[in-house]
């Protein structure tokens, strides 16, 4: 395969990305496994709800990095699609200016430590503040925080292009660490460079070296611009080993590698203690069903906004300045009885993937009729999708609350608003 090929494939793939990313957002299309294989929405998925599926994913990902390097960084994730696409419109002044290289920095790697170790203590709450995808998927739906990022890394790429990802991105660390020893790699033949620097100057992460003839493939994320732009065949791409390299730890990196093990732990036990707060604080709020509670999907939701922009009811709102995560709010719409959206595009288990029989039967609030107000119409009784309600004549509706899931269809048919709904502590079958 020609090294043009290897570009435009790459190019194809991201583009494909791209658009049904937007799609997405906007409830035009979902492509079910196309956020299943988002690496912070796998890893949390795997860790709250497990399944063959998604640890399949997971491997595959892991495996095509391990086979690639980090080719994902440049295809499959949003925020570093946009990035490239910002690189490609930021070109006129990048050629103006003369970049200096400086060393890639170990930020990554405490921010992948803190953020992971947190993760992997129990709540997603602090890795949702950076990470890629929960970032795109902020900014895709409109949301304030999504956004605000958005523009403060737009101002990073025009300064610093690809910054974000090889020196903050707490995804682009781990699979940096992963492309360290990738099979296929980039590499400068010696023999063949003229030290033009054109690959140098291409490059968006700053990871060739034309002056020691080296490539950071931690840092590569496989954009494979320097293939096509070499014009001396100079820049390969494959599966050749250099010499091997002694090991030979300097004081500098042991004490680095035990400042992120230390990262790391206190991370872990931070992230328990954060989850026990944010499981005591939370507000007692109603959830699509699949949540299991409000304690569970504060600590798991990593707030992309996904289910959001797919609800057909638009009943499930983001995250507030009250609650911390989204919600259902049924106002004057309800919960579409037929309908399980949500759980459908959920990539990370925060809302579990159940089937529409499961749904119908899994009590997510109560409905509660005031009979202060109740005129005794019986609206409520003719509509409501489980046939719970039952209405003697000359007598109130009587609600079986064993059996009510809390749709709420009556709430908002009532013409009085005689039905409040009530959110339940744990979801459960109503079977």
């Amino acid at each position: 395969m020609s090294k043009k090929w290897l570009i435009n494939i790459r190019i194809i793939i991201a583009l494909i990305v791209f658009v049904g990313s937007v799609m997405a957002f906007i409830n035009a299309y979902y492509p079910l496994p196309f956020f299943d294989v988002q690496f912070t929405a796998i890893i949390q998925s795997v860790l709250v709800a497990p399944t063959i599926t998604a640890v399949v994913l997971l491997l595959i990902l892991l495996g095509v990095t391990l086979l690639f390097g980090r080719i994902y960084c440049a295809t499959l994730c949003p925020l570093g699609i946009y990035q490239e696409l910002l690189t490609i419109l930021f070109k006129p002044f990048y050629k103006k200016r003369t970049e200096k290289r400086t060393p890639h920095s170990v930020i990554g790697y405490f921010s992948a430590a803190i953020l992971f170790g947190t993760l992997f203590g129990g709540t997603v709450a602090l890795l949702r503040l950076v990470d890629p995808y929960s970032v795109a998927g902020n900014a895709l739906s409109g949301a304030t925080y999504g956004i605000v990022f958005i523009t403060v890394l737009t101002v990073l790429v025009f300064f610093k292009k690809r910054f974000f990802c090889t020196d903050i991105c707490p995804v682009g660390a781990i699979l940096g660490i992963l492309s360290r020893f990738s099979l296929f790699k980039i590499r400068i033949e010696s023999n063949s460079c003229k030290l033009c620097h054109l690959c140098e100057k291409v490059c968006p992460t700053a990871s060739i070296d034309v002056k020691n003839q080296t490539v950071n493939n931690e840092t590569c994320i496989r954009c494979f611009k320097c293939l096509t732009h070499c014009h001396h065949s100079a820049i390969s791409y494959g599966l050749k080993e250099k010499a091997p390299v002694s090991f030979n730890p300097s004081r500098r990196k042991f004490i680095t590698n035990g400042a992120l093990l230390l990262a790391l732990g206190g991370a872990f036990k931070g992230g328990i203690e954060l989850s026990k707060n944010i499981a005591a604080k939370v507000k007692k709020i109603i959830l699509p069903a699949g949540a299991e509670s409000a304690e569970k999907f504060a600590n798991r939701c990593l707030n992309c906004n996904l289910c959001v922009a797919n609800c057909p009811m638009k009943i499930i709102k983001k995250k507030d300045n009250n609650i911390p995560v989204v919600h259902l709010e049924y106002g004057k719409s309800y919960c579409k009885y037929n309908c399980h959206k949500c759980s459908e595009v959920c990539p990370s288990g925060a809302i579990k993937k159940i089937s529409l029989s499961e749904k119908q039967h899994t009590k997510i609030a109560t409905a509660v009729i005031n009979t202060d107000k109740c005129i005794q119409c019986g609206i409520c009784v003719r509509e409501c999708p489980g046939k719970i309600i039952t209405k003697e004549k000359g007598e109130f509706p009587h609600i079986d609350e064993n059996k009510c899931i809390g749709c709420g269809l009556c709430h908002s048919v009532c013409p009085m608003q005689a039905i409040s709904m009530v959110s339940v502590e744990e979801q459960k079958s109503v079977d």
